[in-house]
């Protein structure tokens, strides 16, 4: 992996990330925000240390472990991956609660028009910010976008101790198998 100073990742701040959707997938992905390392290589879920990749596969989601560099081969497998916030930062908790309403609002007008069957948004707490749902857990949510259904995943991030990767594998995996039927 690309070696980056903390120089060039505090300029990556500015970059955008292009999102890796189409229309019609069975399942869109969604992160809180881009992280510094993903704004600077633009692949999703770059990090050292965040599960996302290993996750994805060890549920099945995936034949083999992807690299994020690979991440369009996702396009294949009927998955996409986007952003509640397209803003970079270090961490997540730099995000207002602004930027959350306005990313909900966003990515809801981004799932009317690509149509996914299910919108995964990795981290509960990104989710209830972006959609006022103080309530929300980990699993189905009663919400729907248009026909697109919504699943709350866990936050694959390595600051998440609360969640191992073999059980946000489990829940991947029951996202999985709603995907299917």
């Amino acid at each position: 992996m690309t070696r980056f100073t903390q120089a060039e990742l505090e300029a990556a701040r500015d970059r955008l990330v292009p999102d890796v959707v189409a229309g019609g997938l069975r399942v869109l992905f969604c992160g809180i925000n881009p992280g510094l390392m993903t704004a600077a290589t633009g692949h999703h879920f770059a990090r050292p240390g965040n599960r996302f990749w290993p996750v994805l596969h060890l549920s099945g989601f995936t034949p083999r472990l992807l690299k994020p560099a690979e991440q369009q081969e996702l396009l294949s497998y009927g998955l996409g991956i986007t952003n509640v916030v397209a803003r970079a930062t270090a961490r997540a908790d730099e995000l207002t609660a602004r930027e959350y309403q306005d990313g909900g609002r966003l990515l809801a007008e981004k799932v009317t028009r690509l149509k996914p069957h299910w919108l995964a948004v990795v981290g509960v707490t990104a989710y209830r910010a972006a959609f006022d749902d103080r309530k929300a857990a980990v699993g189905p949510q009663e919400r729907v976008i248009g026909d697109t259904r919504v699943w709350v995943l866990p936050n694959p991030s390595g600051l998440n101790a609360h969640w191992t990767a073999a059980t946000m594998a489990e829940e991947f995996a029951r996202l999985r198998v709603a995907a299917e039927d």
